[in-house]
């Protein structure tokens, strides 16, 4: 009876085991079924919720219309106008029609086959975009193609620079989002962006709206549009001017601005060689980034003698020397035992009055205005007319050149800096620098940007003139005009005189480096700056070529004639009445003239001419300025022929030793000649076989960089 009993208890208990397991089990379950739950709705429940709406609901950015860049005069230089977007919808398209539409898409908008077949098979998306900014003519080509709801169109915006390579440097571009990527379109981006705006639709499993579904509508507002102080036609003018000036000097670049000094705006900016900002070479990024600079303010140089305007206007101010100070120049001054030499070595200026030094952009002279000074107070002056500081135009990329240290600099750095040297400076800096002197005594803050107006018409930017602080008294800056307008006149800067004006200027020409650090006797940075008319500048000129390869007379004149060629076209396009009575002539056409054809043909019209004396019988193959000009009576003419030979203001010529090329063939003479910085000059048609004979005999000494014709004799 009591085994029977235990048995029964044991029997009950391994019952009451196997409930509680079960207990547990279901428990666990449970346990696991809320977690996941948790983490379904909890953990990861926005998530899935998005996913879901994806899956019912069309989501569509609508492109808000980017904002118009205008001229001062409300020329729209920038605009955007309506483009699609395509998309297709792979749930929509029946499996054996896919290769159809993947045909037809691929066709009309030039995409490659594959890449559309492989996104119309992807079924788990529901909708994917196959290209953007097409043209409407290309969506009425696919809407006759019936393709139904398996392709979607949405409005979309496209970027376009109506006059082209004009202003592409200042403008930039945008990318395929419509964002700015350079220049202005960066600069102002959000001003010009606007807010894109979005629709919201709930759709059935093909993509197809639900009749009285749910949908949401945002409206995009669009971009304000930016208003410039830059003039269409003088842009216009000053990229033709800039391009000749290129052409004429084989130059790497030649760079030029055109502002008024009295008020800080500018009226034309650019570059050369530019690019059509509607076709951005993409695919060349160092091409592009090259293309795309704005380097009067991201490049920055030696000024060279166009430093000298601040050297005298600090000097004058400071009254360390006054109008009636003279210097004397033996080709040389000894600073701390140190000689360092005028640009002209030989004999020097000999003794001069201040305005004759300034005439003759005596390096002699100006080391003597900087020591005098001293290094605390011509620093002073330095920053004050904006060295070493932005000049926060509003423009991106910009420097601020470089000013070292004054604890760093020494009597002979000192003397340097005096006319030039061991200081660099933007284009922007140097032309804001000169207003300064000559405007009154001020420096400004320059601007591109007028004003920026939303779509409803309200200002909601305006930029006016801008006084950062005065620099120089007025009555200095009435004596630096008038000194500037003798150079004009009287010294290097003649050939910037225009017919009817009164102009002042200063030409510049400074040396480049190399890669290791040595100073290049080759490579060269040629200026001028020049302002009209005197009394009262309404324009300041500035125009900066980078290594001119061709050869040139004399460095100062590779950019006086066309400050010259731009000064007389602002002046006569804006109805500026003339202030000066001086006799006009217009240049002939003097190529395919031998130099001295030409020179006798200038004497009639008392012009003069400028070509290096041993190419008297050369042919004349360019000229500047270039036939049709109207100057001023005794003005120069440069004459370019094949022989011409560099003479970099400022530097002795670089004399190489004729290597011996006879009996030499082609490739072996071309070595040869490179070998010393010589050229070689010759009949393509006609260069098989050895040198028969050598435009300079073995073991003569001529110029650095002379082109020397050879000629081939037929060896069968």
């Amino acid at each position: 009876m009591e085994i029977a009993r235990r048995k029964r208890k044991v029997r009950i208990s391994a019952a009451k085991q196997k409930l509680l397991v079960l207990i547990v089990l279901f428990s666990a379950m449970f346990a696991v079924l809320i977690g996941r739950l948790y983490w379904a709705s909890i953990v990861k429940g926005e998530e899935f919720s998005e996913g879901a709406l994806r899956q019912w609901r069309m989501n569509t950015s609508l492109r808000a219309q980017r904002g118009e860049i205008q001229d001062r005069d409300g020329t729209v230089l920038a605009t955007s106008y309506t483009t699609y977007q395509v998309c297709v919808n792979p749930r929509a398209i029946k499996p054996d029609d896919r290769e159809r539409v993947a045909v037809i898409l691929a066709d009309t908008l030039g995409l490659d086959y594959d890449f559309v077949l492989e996104r119309v098979k992807r079924v788990e998306r529901q909708q994917i975009k196959i290209k953007d900014q097409v043209e409407k003519t290309e969506i009425n080509s696919l809407a006759a193609k019936q393709l139904g709801s398996g392709v979607s169109y949405y409005s979309d915006v496209k970027r376009t620079y109506r006059e082209g390579n004009h202003f592409s440097q200042l403008l930039g571009f945008t990318n395929i989002d419509g964002d700015g990527q350079t220049g202005l379109e960066l600069t102002y981006n959000s001003y010009l962006a606007g807010i894109n705006g979005r629709q919201i639709a709930e759709t059935d499993r093909d993509n197809r709206p639900i009749p009285g579904g749910m949908q949401d509508f945002v409206e995009p507002v669009p971009g304000d549009n930016v208003i410039l102080t830059a003039d269409t036609g003088l842009q216009s003018m000053l990229e033709s001017t800039l391009e000749m000036c290129a052409i004429v000097n084989r130059a790497q670049t030649v760079q030029g601005l055109l502002m008024n000094p009295m008020t800080g705006e500018i009226y034309a900016m650019g570059c050369y060689p530019s690019y059509d900002p509607n076709f951005p070479p993409r695919t060349d990024a160092k091409l592009l980034l090259e293309m795309a600079k704005n380097r009067m303010v991201t490049d920055t140089y030696e000024p060279g003698s166009t430093f000298k305007v601040v050297t005298l206007a600090a000097a004058l101010d400071l009254n360390a020397i006054t109008t009636a100070s003279s210097f004397d120049c033996g080709g040389a001054l000894r600073v701390s035992g140190q000689p360092i030499r005028c640009w002209k070595r030989a004999g020097g200026h000999g003794h001069q009055s201040l305005e004759k030094a300034v005439q003759n952009s005596c390096n002699c002279a100006f080391m003597s205005m900087a020591l005098k000074m001293g290094r605390d107070a011509f620093y002073e002056y330095i920053y004050a007319f904006g060295y070493d500081t932005a000049t926060e135009v509003g423009l991106t990329g910009e420097t601020s050149g470089t000013v070292t240290h004054r604890k760093y600099i020494r009597d002979t750095d000192l003397a340097r800096i005096g006319f030039g040297q061991s200081i660099s400076n933007t284009g922007m800096q140097l032309a804001m620098a000169v207003s300064a002197a000559i405007n009154g005594g001020e420096l400004l803050k320059p601007y591109i940007v007028s004003e920026i107006v939303s779509q409803t018409g309200e200002v909601v930017l305006k930029n006016e003139r801008t006084v950062i602080r005065r620099v120089i008294k007025p009555e200095t800056s009435v004596l630096m005009r008038g000194i500037l307008q003798s150079v004009v006149e009287e010294g290097s800067g003649r050939n910037a005189q225009v017919p009817g004006y009164t102009v002042g200027g200063k030409t510049g020409t400074a040396q480049k480096y190399e890669e290791d650090g040595s100073v290049s006797s080759t490579r060269l940075i040629a200026s001028f700056v020049g302002f009209a008319p005197v009394s009262d500048p309404q324009f300041l000129c500035l125009i900066i070529v980078d290594e001119p390869e061709v050869p040139v007379v004399f460095g100062s004149t590779v950019a006086a004639p066309f400050v010259q060629i731009m000064l007389a076209n602002a002046l006569s396009y804006t109805g500026v009445p003339p202030d000066s009575e001086t006799a006009r002539v217009t240049v002939p056409d003097l190529t395919g003239m031998t130099v001295d054809e030409a020179k006798a043909e200038l004497q009639k019209l008392r012009l003069t001419a400028l070509f290096s004396e041993n190419e008297a019988t050369a042919m004349v193959s360019r000229q500047a300025p270039p036939a049709g000009t109207v100057v001023v009576r005794d003005s120069a003419v440069i004459l370019y022929t094949s022989w011409t030979t560099f003479l970099p203001e400022g530097e002795e010529q670089r004399m190489v030793r004729m290597p011996n090329i006879i009996d030499k063939t082609r490739l072996q003479a071309l070595d040869l000649l490179a070998e010393v910085g010589l050229v070689m000059d010759y009949d393509r048609a006609r260069s098989a076989g050895k040198v028969s004979s050598a435009e300079y005999e073995a073991g003569t000494m001529v110029p650095y960089g002379t082109s020397v014709r050879v000629e081939f004799r037929f060896e069968s």
